[in-house]
């Protein structure tokens, strides 16, 4: 399964408590830290309700950016 980079990029402070339960169900402590989670459409909902507060990449693409994966890995 793909794996999703989520990093929690703008404060919840002045947004409905409901988003703030949300940065906490996804795994967030702090501001700026970042947690994996498994791609599925239960998470991308969660995104989806505070995509405004955090930023998504894919572990795989950075991986690759760095070199540390092959072309023939990525299929």
């Amino acid at each position: 399964m793909a794996r999703l980079r989520i990093t929690w990029v703008k404060s919840a402070i002045g947004y409905s408590e409901e988003q703030k339960r949300t940065i906490r169900a996804l795994g967030f402590r702090r501001l700026r830290e970042s947690v994996e989670r498994d791609d599925s459409p239960t998470v991308r909902g969660m995104i989806n309700r505070v995509r405004h507060l955090v930023k998504v990449d894919s572990p795989l693409a950075d991986a690759q950016a760095q070199g540390l994966l092959s072309e023939e890995v990525e299929r």
